[in-house]
Formats: C-alpha cells, sequence, structure tokens
C-alpha cells in the first residue's frame, strides 16, 4: 500500500472522529444547561424535561457512534486500497 494514500485515510479518520465528537459534546453541554435552568424555573414539569433531555441525549450519542463507524470504515474497509 502506498505510505501517502494510507496516511491520508489516517489524517481522514482523525478528522471524522474530532469533529463527529465536538458537535455532540457541545450539544450535550449547552442542552444540559437550559435543561437545569428550566427545571429550575419550572419544577413542576420536571419529569417532561427529563425525558426530552434523555432522549436528545441519546440521538446525540448516535451522531458520535456514526463519526466512529465513518473512521473505522476508512481504516479497515477502504475501496481504495
Amino acid at each position: 500500500m502506498n505510505p501517502l494514500i494510507f496516511s491520508t485515510f489516517v489524517i481522514g479518520a482523525r478528522l471524522a472522529i474530532r469533529l463527529a465528537s465536538i458537535g455532540p459534546g457541545v450539544g450535550q453541554g449547552t442542552i444540559m444547561g437550559q435543561a437545569v435552568k428550566g427545571i429550575v424555573t419550572h419544577p413542576k414539569v420536571k419529569r417532561k424535561i427529563l425525558s426530552t433531555l434523555l432522549l436528545s441525549l441519546a440521538f446525540m450519542n448516535a451522531l458520535t457512534i456514526y463519526g466512529l463507524v465513518v473512521a473505522l470504515a476508512l481504516l479497515f474497509a477502504n475501496p481504495f486500497v
């Protein structure tokens, strides 16, 4: 295998993981802060806020896993090799 092509795929996999984890990480911090603020201001709807929070956190984690799948596909299931 050409070392230049392999190093390009490694850099691409690193970028995929980094970009896929930065977005959900920032989003999770923001949504957690807003949920805490919502629970403090409206304690009667705490259960509804928490259920929505957990569902949205699950979707954000799925985005990170998709980035991991793309990175692993670039490294191990590469069609250009």
